[in-house]
């Protein structure tokens, strides 16, 4: 499958990340035990957006040099396009960690390193999820439509169900995990195993961070698809997925005490699911440009956040 991605694009992509995770996790305090506040979350979203933003500027202008100013405006339009989409989803997967953390009773502090630990997991599952539909969309094209049908059906999923919130008690994953493995009554630090007379026990932390991973593997199977909507090249698609998920564990700890102002974003991610559904069955008889795909996920964002803030109010009043 053609790429723009040459192999120093990719040595400078995983280098920025390598960077940035270094910077957050030992230079600036990230990984020590600490109650993330407000101003912190929000630093580090804007860090996270801007460094995003400024690698498709970037990448937009080296292509504007060497494939032209239209290949080029393609390309980072698709970048950005395929990084809200990512992001939208992923704001729906930090509802499901909100819950997982609340179900446990995990204080704030404790928190943030088994949310390092799942984004970093996030990485490494998403490059395979990728690199396998990559192959599978090369090998057999007729799987986008698939995809497409998949996409409208959680959409519509999504819509109907959106208020229905799951239930982790009878959740089977941790049914098993609860048979299987011996689990601490109590949280122990930050630490996910303990030795407890001569045998190894997991804490809940570690039973957090499995729901954590599995969760994201779940959400990947919508987000994956959705991105093969926009555009087919390993490089756009997983450099604009992991910069989207870097944000993620900054997002998480905004989101949890600004909930209410995403009360009605699961109705958007709907919408915006079964608009590109829709996008990927029509593809043989018609394209919709990048462009259009990037002003209605733009749009149905911000009304779903604007409806949402109007909605806060009223209540509030």
């Amino acid at each position: 499958m053609v790429s723009i991605g040459q192999w120093w694009m990719w040595l400078i992509f995983f280098g920025i990340v390598g960077f940035m995770l270094f910077a957050d996790i030992f230079l600036l305090g990230g990984g020590r035990s600490h109650r993330v506040s407000t101003k912190e979350a929000s630093i580090w979203i804007s860090v996270w957006v801007s460094t995003a933003f400024c690698f498709n500027v970037g990448l937009w202008l080296y292509l504007s040099k060497t494939v032209g100013s239209e290949q080029a405006a393609i390309k980072a339009t698709e970048f950005l396009t395929g990084y809200l989409i990512e992001l939208s989803l992923s704001v729906d997967n930090l509802f499901v960690f909100i819950l997982i953390f609340n179900y446990f009773k995990v204080p704030p502090e404790l928190q943030r390193r088994t949310l390092l630990f799942g984004i970093l997991g996030a990485i490494v599952m998403r490059l395979i999820f990728i690199t396998l539909g990559v192959w599978l969309v090369a090998k057999f094209h007729w799987i986008l439509y698939s995809f497409g049908l998949f996409l409208v059906y959680t959409g519509f999923k999504i819509l109907f169900f959106a208020d229905e919130e799951p239930n982790l008690e009878n959740n089977p994953l941790l049914v098993w995990l609860r048979k299987h493995l011996r689990i601490t009554k109590e949280l122990v630090g930050e630490r996910f195993f303990i030795k407890k007379d001569g045998l190894l026990y997991v804490t809940p932390l570690f039973i957090i961070l499995i729901l954590i991973e599995f969760s994201d593997i779940i959400f990947a199977i919508d987000s994956i698809p959705a991105i093969f909507a926009i555009t087919n090249d390993p490089f756009i698609i997983y450099t604009s997925n992991i910069f989207a998920i870097l944000g993620l564990r900054s997002m998480y700890f905004l989101l949890a005490r600004m909930d209410e102002l995403f009360a009605y974003l699961k109705y958007g991610i709907a919408l915006i699911l079964m608009f590109i559904g829709f996008k990927m069955l029509i593809v043989y008889w018609y394209k919709v440009p990048a462009f259009l795909t990037l002003g209605v996920i733009v749009i149905t964002l911000g009304t779903s956040v604007m409806v949402s803030m109007i909605r806060n109010k009223m209540t509030h009043h």
